[in-house]
């Protein structure tokens, strides 16, 4: 049964560069800024300092399934 909050295809897109960065941040004031902040609001990610977003524990579960869609652990 699904139980996540649905992601738009832009904030799936914004989940995916902040995986990109490779454990790094990624600045707002770009045009995924609305996606990311969304994000902050989700959990998956998190501004670590005013405009500079990384990715959350559960951002990268998130990104693991539903963008790399990896099959997950039997919980």
């Amino acid at each position: 049964m699904w139980n996540e909050p649905y992601l738009e295809t832009c904030c799936r897109s914004a989940l995916h560069r902040l995986f990109l960065t490779h454990g790094g941040t990624r600045p707002a004031g770009l045009p995924d800024e609305a996606c990311l902040r969304r994000l902050s609001g989700m959990g998956l990610a998190e501004e670590i300092s005013p405009g500079r977003f990384a990715m959350t524990a559960a951002g990268t579960v998130r990104h693991s399934s539903e963008v790399l869609r990896l099959p997950q652990p039997a919980a």
